[in-house]
């Protein structure tokens, strides 16, 4: 078998920066919505912002928005940089065994931040998987565990899941639960139910790391595709294959009325579409970083922010950006009050967001780089 013929052959040996652009840009516009810009483009009196605003917000049930694509690209690019982590530490010499005892450590880590992050904010345990941190500690685990199987086999396993939670949702027999596609009348919403001892909890369902178990999977494949020798004409015309045949089956499940694509339930039409984008997305980063050898620059300010991802993302969660904000707001006033209370708080949200991106600078140009 050729180098072309196979997607794993011969793996290089130099970074893949169109990698870290991809997580670093993900990682910076959930910190921007943490600053609550998105929300103030809504308020505007602007067709052009609110546009951007509804783009920059979920979509209420049955629809895709930009922004319900940043968790799959999130749980997507994670799984593309383990091929590259395990061939690195490969190479410094480590085993297998002890491979696996950081994988396992960085999954249970994981999954004690993000219940970590409920807990802070509810005041008590709460057992959920919605935030990506909670759902990443299983997708990230599966991911690993079958990294070194075949294309056929770990494709396959993605196909199974989604053709079984699909079906669980179909045929789920609880009165009052068994309208699968239906908001808090579903599997999802009877799961979220019984962990959490409520009648009535979260429209985003624990059961999602489920589904989006794909998205890691489908992450790991497109990162092994990265590492091989083949030509950069080849791995970018299987990822524009794989991209379209994800928009085609997604959006084509959700046309023929067969599954709606929602978000909030991650329905099997959900996750193909946005798988999708998302290959399409790594494809483009690709091509215009890696291959044309454009937006270098760019590509810094965005890799900066992603070489600290997991602190960026609980900095802001546990109250960083709020309390940024507390301390900003009264300048913006000062300053800026002139403008009405809607251009105070946009400006205040810009440099929230600034001063994130800071952080992020500060620690990488003192070469500290929090991990787990």
């Amino acid at each position: 078998m050729t180098a072309a013929e196979n997607p794993v052959a011969s793996p290089l040996k130099e970074r893949i920066t169109s990698v870290d652009f991809f997580r670093g840009i993900t990682m910076f516009l959930l910190a921007g919505e943490a600053t609550n810009l998105f929300e103030h483009l809504l308020e505007m009196d602007s067709g052009l912002a609110n546009f951007f605003g509804t783009q920059l917000s979920h979509h209420e049930w049955n629809g895709l928005h930009f922004w319900d694509l940043i968790q799959p690209f999130f749980m997507f690019i994670v799984g593309v940089a383990i091929p590259f982590a395990v061939a690195n530490r490969l190479k410094k010499g480590e085993s297998e065994n002890w491979i696996l005892l950081l994988a396992l450590k960085r999954s249970f880590l994981l999954l004690f931040l993000g219940w970590a992050l409920y807990f802070t904010s509810a005041g008590k345990l709460v057992f959920r998987f919605q935030n990506v941190l909670a759902q990443l500690s299983v997708t990230y685990l599966v991911a690993f565990l079958i990294r070194n199987k075949s294309f056929k086999f770990q494709l396959a396993f993605t196909l199974a899941i989604l053709l079984l939670i699909d079906l669980a949702y179909r045929f789920f027999p609880v009165e009052g639960f068994n309208h699968p596609w239906v908001n808090y009348e579903n599997l999802g919403a009877w799961f979220n139910n019984t962990i959490e001892g409520v009648d009535k909890a979260s429209e985003w369902a624990t059961l999602n790391f489920v589904s989006t178990t794909a998205h890691t999977v489908w992450g790991v494949l497109c990162g092994k595709l990265l590492m091989s020798s083949n030509t950069a004409q080849y791995k970018m015309k299987v990822l524009l294959i794989a991209g379209i045949s994800g928009l085609v089956i997604g959006y084509g499940l959700d046309l023929l009325g067969i599954t709606p694509i929602i978000k909030k339930i991650a329905t099997s039409s959900f996750v193909f579409a946005s798988g999708g984008w998302t290959v399409l997305a790594l494809c483009f980063s690709y091509w215009l970083i890696d291959v044309k050898k454009l937006f270098a620059r760019g590509a810094k300010f965005f890799i900066i922010v992603g070489m600290n991802s997991i602190f960026i993302y609980l900095f802001f969660h546990i109250g960083g950006a709020r309390l940024i904000s507390r301390t900003l707001d009264p300048f913006s006033k000062l300053f800026f009050s002139w403008g009405g209370e809607l251009t105070v708080a946009v400006i205040t949200s810009i440099m929230v967001w600034a001063s994130m991106w800071y952080i992020c600078y500060f620690l990488y140009k003192n070469k500290v780089f929090i991990k787990i």
